[in-house]
C-alpha cells in the first residue's frame, strides 16, 4: 500500500513540469493579446472567444520566450533608422517573425 502511494506521488511530481510548460504564456500576456485582437475583431463576446482561442493555439505552437522575442522584433521594424535596419534583414529575426506568422495563421483557421 505504501509502495503504491509513493509511486502515485512521484508519479504526480513527473508530471507537474508537463502541465507548466502548456500553461508558459503569463496571463498579463494573454490578456494583452486578447485586448488588441478584439480592438481589431470588434469588442464584442464573440471576438473575446475567438480571439482568447487564438492566443491559446498561438501558445500551443511557439513557446513564450519565442513569442516575446518576435513581438520584439515586429516592434523594431516599426521605428525607422540604420540600427534598427539588421532587424529587418537579419536572418534568425526573419525566422522568429516567420514561426509567429504561421502560429497566427493557424490560430486564424482554427478560431476565426
Amino acid at each position: 500500500m505504501q509502495k503504491t502511494a509513493l509511486a502515485t506521488l512521484f508519479a504526480m511530481l513527473l508530471a507537474q513540469p508537463v502541465a507548466g510548460l502548456e500553461n508558459d504564456y503569463p496571463t498579463e500576456a494573454r490578456a494583452d493579446y486578447v485586448f488588441a485582437c478584439m480592438a481589431v475583431n470588434g469588442n464584442s463576446r464573440s471576438a473575446l472567444s475567438r480571439c482568447a482561442c487564438s492566443i491559446d493555439v498561438i501558445a500551443s505552437i511557439i513557446p513564450f520566450e519565442q513569442y516575446v522575442e518576435a513581438e520584439t522584433v515586429l516592434s523594431l521594424r516599426l521605428i525607422g533608422g540604420e540600427r534598427v535596419g539588421m532587424m529587418r534583414t537579419a536572418p534568425m529575426a526573419n525566422q522568429l517573425v516567420d514561426a509567429l506568422r504561421r502560429a497566427q495563421a493557424e490560430a486564424e483557421l482554427l478560431c476565426f
